[in-house]
């Protein structure tokens, strides 16, 4: 079974949905993942942006308190996916040049390693992203090379990927992330229960066993709440 996974670096509820569909793959060698990128704001200035909660303030017309009382239900939630998130030093920024470097690891079989370090970095330590020097340390963790690593972080390679992800996300119609494609037909959107990713799995693994070699026309599951939107 091959899954694609579109998320953003500024997604916290990827990192949320990446948890609980790792818990629920819980290491089937037979489950072969890739990650997609996606931009929530691709027009986001590289600069560090103003703190998370008057983002969101501004962003939703709500008050400071009430932002954080967004921020504080979406902590929860990450807690029982066993992150601990600390929004009061997150650094929002463009995550462009992470996910260009996320394209060089793909290429070189670390991209599972790179995207956890980077949404961990991001949502737990306070990271930014757009610092060369900390990418540099995300790579050299996810066992990249470091001189090829600053090339790429030095030039615009890799953006065409990226784009092609992006442009692959607006072709199926996906609006939010994460978005989960099962054998690219089988859609689940947003940061779903471990026992929900279960029983899509399960589900797909009979349909897959009965319908062979026969395909099976798209068989979409529910969409909840629990993703970032554009």
């Amino acid at each position: 079974m091959k899954v694609e996974i579109w998320s953003d670096y500024a997604c916290p509820f990827c990192y949320i949905g990446k948890r609980n569909f790792e818990a629920a793959v819980d290491g089937d060698e037979n489950i072969e993942v890739s990650y997609r990128s996606f931009e929530l704001d691709p027009t986001a200035p590289a600069e560090k942006l103003a703190p998370l909660r008057e983002m969101l303030s501004e962003k939703y017309n709500v008050s400071v308190e009430e932002a954080d009382a967004m921020n504080a239900n979406v902590i929860n939630m990450a807690k029982q996916a066993g992150l601990d998130y600390d929004f009061d030093h997150i650094k929002p920024t463009n995550t462009l040049k992470m996910h260009r470097l996320s394209h060089y690891a793909r290429e070189e079989g670390k991209e599972a390693e790179l995207t956890e370090k980077g949404l961990d970095a991001y949502f737990t330590k306070g990271a930014y992203l757009n610092d060369n020097s900390t990418l540099l340390e995300l790579a050299d963790a996810a066992g990249l090379d470091s001189e090829k690593a600053e090339a790429v972080l030095r030039s615009d390679a890799y953006t065409k990927g990226v784009r092609d992800d992006q442009q692959r996300a607006r072709d199926l119609g996906i609006s939010g992330v994460p978005f989960f494609l099962f054998d690219g037909k089988y859609a689940v959107s947003g940061a779903q229960p471990t026992a929900q990713f279960k029983a899509v799995i399960q589900q797909i693994k009979e349909k897959e066993k009965i319908a062979q070699p026969e395909k099976l026309i798209p068989d979409a599951a529910d969409c909840a709440d629990g993703s970032c939107n554009i």
